[in-house]
């Protein structure tokens, strides 16, 4: 048994007597203010990830953190 369209509109005409248009759209303008709040804070974790520094290597001879790959340690 599904919803027919006279239903659905009866309880859409309810909600909008009781929370009334501007409530209404007040509420999906914080709804959209939160969704590219979101979108942003992915791209800003994106490109802070992107910019960060080279992964520290560790020697595991010296237990040592090597942070550039080219240089080279010798062992005395």
């Amino acid at each position: 048994m599904g919803l027919s369209f006279w239903q659905i509109a009866i309880v859409v005409l309810l909600f909008v007597l009781l929370f009334g248009r501007g409530k209404i759209s007040d509420l999906m303008g914080d709804v959209a203010k939160g969704i590219k709040s979101f979108k942003k804070g992915l791209t800003e974790e994106d490109v802070d990830m992107a910019d960060s520094e080279e992964p520290k290597v560790i020697d595991q001879k010296t237990e040592t953190v090597v942070n550039d790959k080219n240089s080279e340690k010798t062992n005395s």
